[in-house]
């Protein structure tokens, strides 16, 4: 652990007017807080706190992230507050602290829930300051230092998982190589011990058995480009071992079959040295097709520069070489952090673009499942390049489409989208784009995002914008529903009513708007006696009670449809709730809603389907039963007795069928689902009058 007197003058070694007091004062203050707390190491808690700070002070970050890196837990695990640390040391360290700072407090939530209720949080501090993330990034990382002292192991995989799915990718983000590249392999070894075990033990065989090829491979290369006037660093080192993995895992492949575990980084002077150690590292040795990668000309969004070639060494090995300056390296291995803004009293540059879309996405997302998934899809890395048909550049991940392109343009481009022309040619926008396509998109004011797209989207900007324009399509239609319910509620009022009368309901009520009573209602939110109550008090006071008198009309939601397209539930199956649904697109009809086993839809008709699912709250429809009774006084009567014992309202009645013994009938009800539908089935079967019923 660092001394404070260390700390002290690391900090002042570069920044030496840095004040020296307040960074004495910030270290006293956390080792008071935290007191005689300790790690599951054994050592004070205080300890961690100091070495993120020493961690900071590596990356050279100013006074401000330092003493933000010291405090940082002080108000999430001791009695200090938000208002102390702003009066002791400036609002801009506490609103750094606030931002560090996890909601660990909030009662009443799952675990996936306050993770993402944290991650939230987290995502909006660092969106207004990104010391924040270099401080939870090195909070992180010593956390991962120290995990394997925590007894359960439920929790160090739990810790290891997050750490895997959000701040190694996160680092990665801001070109922190060196974090991400530690965060990964001490996640890995706590996610896969065997794996781990096993490749790390082949790469130490690896180094005793082959003494110093790597040493001796590294100088062949620098003796070639030497020869060519050259000046250059070249290092070699086994690849990563969690890299290593990965690539076993998505090719399926042996550790021996893994060809390219060496990797050789030459460090030039300019760049147009790095352009020609490449051309004489290509005429030295046989390149292999299709593994070169110019990060040069194309940064990747983070701000990573460098030449990516993979070689055929002698006999027959494979290594890679990567090639960039000594600045691009710099960069390259600690990202923002290395050429830090707010020294200058600017802000981080145009390589965190990609912020603004995680923002959308915090703003956009419903709930906690949503939020971490759409993060996730947001910050991994893998990454292909397309241009608009004026050049201007977008980064999207492998598989992306026209549409995810879209939303990277813009929302509401992606929101209007119809269509899409890549490389000039008409193409489906399911399509996935490839390197260097060129992207029109053809869009249309009276379009809308579509249900299906979720179904080939890749990006949580693209999905996080459909989803919020679906709910926001079903809220129209609900709201619509419930505007038809709410006029023939009024009828029942002693008089007529007018916006003001509407206005003091909604208050009444507690909602926000009119649109908000509407849905209420289309939910079945709120029953007709409340919502007469709330128009005129006392109005309700005469009616029976809601379980004997007509409440409302049948709420019907159905999820798949465009707003405004008519639909209507088929008469050869009448689907109630509760039912699969799909839907028939008839010329001229609209669409018919039908049960999944409806003998229609085996008939071949040759129309289009739709993928459909009943709204939310969705309540009441006609359900057909077949029964045949026994021929005697009083079998009918019991029978309908049944149906209002179990509150169904018969809508028509048929004899089918009459003989000596039975008399056949079927009956349309009003029903609210499939499961009042089924009570009624079982209460006719268990009746004596009753031979046989069924649903039809």
């Amino acid at each position: 652990m660092l001394r404070q007197y260390e700390l002290v003058e690391r900090v002042m070694s570069y920044a030496p007017d840095a004040d020296e007091a307040m960074l004495n004062r910030a270290y006293v203050y956390t080792v008071q807080k935290h007191g005689t707390q300790t790690r599951a190491s054994g050592d004070p808690y205080f300890s961690h706190p100091v070495e993120v700070a020493g961690l900071m002070t590596e990356l050279k970050l100013d006074q401000e992230t330092i003493i933000t890196a010291l405090l940082h837990d002080t108000v999430e695990d001791t009695l200090a507050t938000t208002e102390e640390i702003e009066r002791l040391f400036g609002p801009a360290v506490a609103r750094l602290v606030d931002g560090v700072t996890k909601l660990s407090k909030i009662e009443a939530m799952t675990e996936k829930e306050r993770a993402a209720e944290n991650l939230r949080k987290f995502l909006l501090a660092m969106s207004e300051d990104l010391r924040v993330l270099l401080v939870k990034l090195a909070d992180r990382l010593h956390n991962m230092r120290t995990l394997h002292y925590i007894k359960s192991e439920d929790k160090r995989r739990r810790i290891a998982r997050e750490t895997m799915d959000i701040y190694a990718p996160l680092a990665e983000r801001v070109g922190m190589y060196e974090y991400m590249r530690e965060m990964q392999l001490l996640a890995f070894e706590q996610l896969e011990p065997e794996a781990y075990a096993t490749i790390t033990g082949r790469l130490a065989q690896i180094r005793s058995s082959e003494g110093g090829q790597v040493d001796a491979i590294a100088l062949s290369i620098k003796q070639a480009l030497a020869e060519a006037g050259l000046r250059v660093e070249v290092s070699g080192r086994e690849k990563h071992p969690y890299s290593i993995w990965k690539k076993m895992a998505e090719r399926h492949v042996t550790f021996e079959q893994i060809t390219d575990i060496m990797a050789f980084r030459v460090l030039t002077d300019s760049m147009a040295d790095c352009y020609q150690a490449l051309g004489v590292l290509h005429t030295t040795w046989q390149m292999i097709p299709g593994r070169f990668k110019d990060y040069i000309s194309t940064p990747k969004s983070n701000g990573y520069r460098s030449l990516h070639t993979s070689l055929i060494f002698e006999n027959s090995m494979r290594m890679e070489v990567q090639v960039r300056t000594h600045e691009m390296h710099n960069t390259n291995e600690f990202g923002l952090a290395a050429h830090w803004a707010y020294k200058q009293g600017g802000t981080p540059d145009g390589q965190v673009g990609w912020l603004r879309d995680l923002i959308e996405i915090v703003d956009a997302s419903h709930d906690a499942e949503e939020l971490l998934e759409h993060t996730k899809l947001a910050i991994y890395q893998d990454r292909i390049f397309a241009f608009t048909p004026k050049g201007a550049l977008h980064q999207l991940p492998k598989g992306a489409t026209p549409v995810d392109f879209a939303y990277s343009v813009h929302s509401d481009l992606g929101n209007f989208a119809v269509g899409a022309k890549i490389n000039g040619r008409h193409m489906p926008l399911r399509t996935p784009l490839a390197n260097g396509d060129v992207v029109e998109i053809i869009k249309s004011r009276k379009a809308s995002p579509q249900l299906s797209w979720l179904g080939f989207v890749v990006t949580g900007k693209a999905r996080a914008a459909i989803r919020r324009a679906v709910r926001a399509k079903e809220r129209q239609e609900i709201a619509a529903i419930g505007r038809q319910l709410f006029d023939q509620i009024v009828t029942h009022l002693p008089s007529k009513i007018g916006k003001k009368a509407v206005r003091d309901a909604v208050k009444r009520l507690g909602l926000a708007s009119e649109e908000e009573l509407m849905v209420a209602i289309g939910t079945a939110k709120l029953d007709d006696r409340q919502v007469m109550e709330a128009l005129i008090p006392g109005s309700a006071a005469g009616l029976a009670e809601p379980e004997q008198w007509s409440g409302q009309e049948r709420a019907i939601s159905i999820r798949g449809l465009t707003p405004g397209v008519g639909f209507q539930l088929a008469q050869c199956c009448h689907p109630v709730p509760g039912d699969r649904i799909v839907g028939l697109r008839q010329p001229d009809k609209g669409v018919e809603v039908h049960s999944i086993d409806c003998m229609t839809l085996a008939s071949g008709t040759d129309t289009d389907w739709l993928d459909l699912s009943w709204g939310e709250r969705t309540t009441g429809a006609i359900g057909r039963l077949r029964m045949m009774l026994y021929n005697r006084p009083g079998t009918l009567a019991e029978a309908t007795g049944i149906f209002a014992g179990n509150r169904a309202n018969i809508v028509s009645l048929e004899m089918t069928q009459r003989d000596e013994l039975f008399g056949g009938y079927e009956v349309d009800l009003e029903v609210s689902d499939l499961a009042h539908l089924t009570r009624i089935v079982s209460a006719l079967r268990a009746s004596d009058a009753v031979a046989q019923a069924d649903r039809i």
